[in-house]
């Protein structure tokens, strides 16, 4: 996500520049032709063209709308994903007690923690896996990633695991699909065994197999936003109604601009090439949130958030070396 007051004018005009030569030309050559060469043919209505701007305006709206409803909706799970992360770390180490004074908890709950970190780094490696429709493979998005570091893209899945999982651990989890699934499984065992060492009274492993049973629903909510994407069909019209509007507008300025005079007409190039930039623009931003995990610049911060949850669930333990807070590059924070 930006963590700035706002992307700077320069900044989105880089972001934007592809499209702004395109207008360019699609403004110059019908402005060229009607005044050199006299093709007055060319002219359309203004009204037609303001008919299909409105349905134009309507949809992107609404698109832009369900795509922030997306990004909204992605940060509140992980706002339940910290919450019911702190909450994991603090009945463990009050609920998980040994039952005589010869066993050690201290490192049950070590366990347990540390399977709980090695369960959020699995979850944010799968949300950051390509999907067919996600828009980082697009050239202005490449481009733009130059500025910032996604971390799962960096990094090795096993090497992260290898810090808060055991070797078995570590080779049963890496032999399944869906990584951070089969780790909350390993701590449901874990915690059943410990009832059955009497570690756990059968109150606190209800709340902590509860806590276990939320985990599973945030996860299954990020991989609904992950795996189904903004529907295609709003997606595919929004883009043709923007497409054709913009298209249109130089057409539709040439008379209006020739009854200022007859050189005046020269204004329709920066004023359709403004007036269709605003609508290119507005579709393209709605692009740019619709899929909160691929790894954009305006995307939900899970890499920032997990290592927040890491930070206060070690701490929990009186561990003092601890890796530092992700800060912003460039003003965007992953």
């Amino acid at each position: 996500m930006h963590a700035g007051s706002h992307y700077t004018i320069k900044e989105f005009l880089l972001w934007t520049r592809r499209e702004i030569y395109i207008l360019l030309v699609l403004a110059i050559v019908p402005t060229v032709l009607y005044h050199y060469l006299g093709w007055h043919w060319l002219a359309v209505p203004w009204v037609p063209i303001t008919l299909v701007g409105t349905a134009a305006a309507f949809i992107v709206g609404f698109k832009n709308t369900q795509t922030y409803n997306r990004l909204w909706e992605a940060r509140q799970i992980w706002g339940a994903i910290v919450n019911g992360s702190r909450a994991w770390g603090i009945m463990v180490k009050d609920g998980v007690i040994a039952p005589d004074a010869a066993a050690d908890a201290k490192v049950i709950h070590r366990q347990l923690i540390y399977r709980h970190i090695a369960w959020l780094t699995a979850l944010r490696f799968q949300l950051r896996e390509s999907r067919a429709w996600e828009n980082m493979n697009k050239s202005y998005n490449k481009e733009y990633s130059q500025f910032f570091t996604v971390a799962e893209k960096v990094q090795k899945l096993d090497e992260e695991l290898k810090k808060f999982l055991s070797a078995d651990e570590l080779a049963y989890v890496l032999s399944k699909k869906n990584r951070a699934t089969h780790i909350i499984s390993l701590q449901s065992k874990h915690l059943r065994e410990l009832k059955q060492q009497q570690y756990i009274e059968s109150l606190s492993y209800i709340e902590l197999e509860n806590l276990l049973v939320n985990f599973y629903e945030q996860q299954g909510k990020c991989e609904r936003i992950k795996n189904f994407p903004y529907p295609r069909q709003f997606a595919s019209i929004n883009l043709f109604f923007v497409r054709l509007f913009v298209f249109m507008v130089p057409f539709g300025m040439l008379k209006e601009f020739e009854k200022l005079g007859e050189h005046m007409v020269w204004l329709t190039i920066p004023f359709s090439v403004l007036v269709s930039w605003v609508f290119s623009s507005m579709e393209k931003v709605g692009e740019s949130t619709e899929n909160p995990f691929e790894g954009g610049a305006n995307d939900v911060p899970i890499t920032s958030m997990s290592r927040t949850i890491e930070i206060d669930l070690r701490e929990m333990l009186d561990e003092t070396d601890l890796p530092p807070a992700i800060q912003a590059v460039n003003n965007i924070l992953m």
